[in-house]
């Protein structure tokens, strides 16, 4: 069971980590050519798409996943998710093009094309959703892997022809093109961009119709009140946990500047190896999760991969801090960026957190008590909020760091103490501990010490890695044996 486990999760690892490995290339070519206050627009873009498609997908997801392995009339789960999804983008797309002006001042975008592109971009992602979904539950990985590479692969080639190549061509004046700011002399910027992820994202629906057009079209209103019913909590608790993930975009720009959120945001981007980490470990977990969950061992094979989730997690956090400044100089290409790095080695472990509460939420959601998870996030919102306005100003861009640090301690606490109460899983508490203060140490001695010392560095990476196998050891020889 562990094995068909890590398995999928690598396949997930593979779909996550390379779409993000091409973004952290054109990380460096956003970096390049945009300006640190462009850079925080392009940032509060991607930021309220986020806090949309939380909106408009309404916690279906998840929902999905319950009930697609408890129904045995899967048809039925399935067009009724998707009916709920287009419902919602449909009238998301109604009235955001009635009330574009409207719109477009409450977010505070000047130029209308920004805000028609967000409105087109985050309804095809949504509409996404419910096929993407279907190809996890049904054990497709290759597939879902497949269309996401697809995707990231027609983003990058957009981006580049619209930052690279377009620039360089002389555009008449009656040109489509014009719409999209392309004229004879112009400065790429952040319209170029998000027209490529618009893009991208229409041509993932156009692989992904496939399983739009056979499902079997059946309203079941029953279903789709207990969808809403076991969703709508996860919605919630999405708007909150999308808060702790991106207020910090938002609000330092009011606190302290546009330029100092720009360097924080490119900066933050450095911790996008955790988060990617992170991201696989969700995608296998999830569906595995709800698969397994009436197997008498299950909670057992909880607590396992919990244990393996932070020791990676923590093997990950100290390799990136210790090669940190290489890592910058490949992915950030203008100096002026690099003042904020400081901050990336306490992102990764607030990241790390992140992913605990990931892994810990599986107590909700297999217990159909999501208002916890609700109540979790908004506790969460509510402390990321506080803590920003407390040590943005006294610390700067540090402050987010900070906040986000604190946030993600406090939600896998409270998840941890509850989940030990509803669905008492046996985690081995002691032992992770010990990894993440080993690793908090080793990250902080790397870049406070002996930051750039990349022999000094490797060695306390090698020495973290031994007493990874010194602790596991019996686990380890477990696994030699199996092979034999």
């Amino acid at each position: 069971m562990l094995k068909s486990f890590f398995k999928d999760t690598i396949i997930y690892g593979v779909a996550a980590v390379l779409p993000r490995v091409i973004n952290l290339v054109l990380m460096a070519i956003f970096t390049y050519v945009l300006g640190k206050a462009a850079f925080s627009d392009q940032t509060q873009w991607y930021v309220y798409a986020a806090f949309i498609n939380v909106i408009l997908t309404m916690g279906t997801e998840t929902s999905f996943f319950r009930y697609y392995t408890q129904e045995p009339d899967k048809n039925k789960v399935l067009a009724s998710a998707a009916t709920i999804l287009l419902i919602t983008s449909g009238i998301f797309l109604l009235l955001g093009l009635i009330l574009i002006q409207q719109f477009a001042g409450f977010l505070g975008f000047s130029d209308q094309k920004l805000v028609y592109i967000l409105i087109l971009t985050t309804v095809v992602d949504t509409i996404c959703v419910i096929p993407f979904a279907y190809l996890r539950v049904t054990g497709r990985p290759l597939v879902y892997a497949g269309i996401k590479l697809t995707n990231v692969m027609v983003l990058f080639l957009f981006t580049v022809l619209f930052l690279m190549i377009i620039p360089k061509l002389v555009i008449s004046e009656n040109s489509f093109l014009q719409f999209f700011g392309f004229t004879g002399s112009f400065k790429p910027g952040v319209i170029h961009i998000i027209t490529a992820n618009l893009i991208a994202s229409v041509f993932t629906l156009l692989l992904l119709s496939p399983y739009l057009i056979k499902i079997k079209w059946h309203l079941d209103k029953s279903m789709i009140v207990k969808l809403l019913q076991y969703g709508w909590p996860i919605m919630i608790g999405g708007i909150a946990y999308t808060i702790n993930e991106n207020m910090d975009k938002l609000l330092i720009e009011n606190l302290i500047g546009k330029e100092e959120n720009g360097v924080y945001a490119a900066c933050y981007k450095l911790s996008v190896f955790m988060t990617l980490y992170i991201m696989a470990f969700r995608l296998g977990a999830e569906p595995f999760f709800f698969r397994h969950a009436g197997n008498a061992n299950a909670k057992n094979n909880y607590s396992t991969i919990m244990t393996w989730f932070v020791i990676f997690g923590c093997i990950f956090s100290v390799i990136i801090t210790g090669y940190l400044d290489l890592f910058a100089g490949i992915i950030i290409k203008n100096k002026m960026y690099l003042e904020g790095l400081f901050i990336v080695p306490v992102l990764l472990i607030a990241n790390l957190f992140s992913g605990i509460y990931n892994n810990l939420s599986i107590w909700y959601k297999l217990t159909d008590m999501t208002r916890y998870g609700m109540f979790i996030s908004i506790v969460g919102a509510i402390t990321t909020i506080i803590t920003l306005f407390i040590f943005v100003p006294v610390f700067g861009i540090m402050g987010g760091a900070i906040s986000t640090l604190i946030t993600y301690v406090l939600m896998a606490l409270v998840s941890w103490y509850l989940g030990h109460k509803y669905y008492p899983v046996s985690y081995d508490i002691t032992k992770i501990a010990v990894y993440i203060l080993f690793a908090s140490a080793i990250s902080a001695l790397s870049f406070l010490v002996f930051r750039g010392d990349l022999m000094v560095n490797t060695a306390m990476i090698l020495a973290f890695i031994a007493l990874v196998y010194y602790l596991e050891r019996k686990e380890f020889r477990v696994v030699l044996l199996s092979k034999k």
